[in-house]
């Protein structure tokens, strides 16, 4: 019996690629270069699996085809915003992610965006890199306390409870929670969380605000202007979940005029492109999207896909479909 041809879309852990060889008729992009919509479309026309990541903008128009081949969509990575999941329901198409196994170490990231921006590390090693460092004095590059300052977290999903986790028991911050549905007080004890009903309400009490929410159209500027001009102004914003979840000509405005007291961002939107008014904010750390970067999760995220096609093409549901 012929093995289903599955197309990676791009470079993966090689032990994830081997074991996606032996079990399927499994084709690599070798050149790890992102495919363009013309060839996500003909990919769909060709192969019974499409591997997507972040990268691969799967839209309405790439679902412009008339018998696609593809039976399933088998997502590296949680988010899947960038697929188009009406066109992806209309050829009935399974669609999967990879919960779980990201969350510790997008926490992690998450964590250190807030300790690099609060402490002015970037400043910091920018001046260090550049020469400019002219020795220890007491009013030099002050920053901010981490430990005992409130944190509000927007999603309270696996990563928002992996953040607040690290916040909570490693540096004593109260936790506020606001998230689109109630969350389970059993949930909210181990880290003495509060939900609140609102980002209005959330945004004013914090001196840290970590975004842990999903991506797409339902939340793209979510954090604008208003809700910008709700935070204290020696408040810092962090992002690991979309970069579409904020309008950065807003914070861009937001940091320049000090407004708040900074920000640590890991997404973009529209990236690799980066906003050319952000670049020149001192007040912001920028990393290029290493959330899950770390050998381990990226391996684990990779052995998940495996799972879930494996499941698919032997009849069984697969543990992670979101459609």
């Amino acid at each position: 019996m012929a093995k289903p041809k599955v197309l990676v879309t791009r470079r993966w852990p090689a032990a994830v690629e081997a074991q996606l060889s032996e079990a399927f008729d499994a084709v690599l992009n070798t050149n790890d270069k992102p495919m363009s919509e013309e060839d996500l479309r003909d990919a769909l026309k060709s192969y019974d699996a499409v591997l997507p990541t972040v990268t691969d903008k799967i839209s309405a128009r790439a679902f412009d085809v008339a018998k696609p081949q593809t039976r399933i969509l088998a997502n590296y990575g949680v988010g899947y915003s960038h697929i188009d999941m009406h066109g992806a329901a209309g050829h009935g198409m399974t669609v999967t992610n990879t919960p779980d196994v990201l969350s510790e170490c997008t926490a992690d990231i998450a964590m250190t965006l807030l300790l690099m921006v609060a402490r002015r590390a970037g400043e910091g090693e920018r001046e260090l890199r550049a020469g400019e460092w002219t020795g220890w004095r007491p009013t030099h590059l002050v920053g901010t306390k981490v430990s005992g300052k409130t944190l509000g977290i927007v999603g309270f999903g696996r990563i928002g409870q992996e953040m607040a986790r690290r916040a909570h028991h490693g540096f004593g911050m109260k936790i506020v929670v606001q998230n689109r549905s109630r969350v389970s007080p059993d949930v909210l004890a181990p880290y003495n969380a509060t939900q609140v009903d609102s980002l209005e309400e959330l945004m004013p009490q914090c001196d840290f605000v970590s975004l842990h929410c999903p991506g797409g159209a339902a939340n793209r500027h979510l954090i604008n202007t208003r809700m910008l001009n709700l935070m204290k102004p020696d408040a810092f914003l962090i992002n690991t979940a979309r970069g579409e979840v904020i309008d950065e000509l807003a914070l861009s405005r937001a940091l320049w005029f000090e407004t708040i007291g900074g920000a640590g961002l890991d997404v973009f939107d529209g990236e690799p492109r980066i906003n050319p008014d952000l670049l020149d904010c001192d007040n912001l750390v920028m990393l290029p999207h290493l959330g899950s970067a770390t050998r381990e999760a990226r391996e684990a995220m990779g052995f998940r896909v495996v799972d879930n096609l494996t499941d698919f093409f032997a009849g069984r549901e697969p543990r992670d479909r979101v459609m």
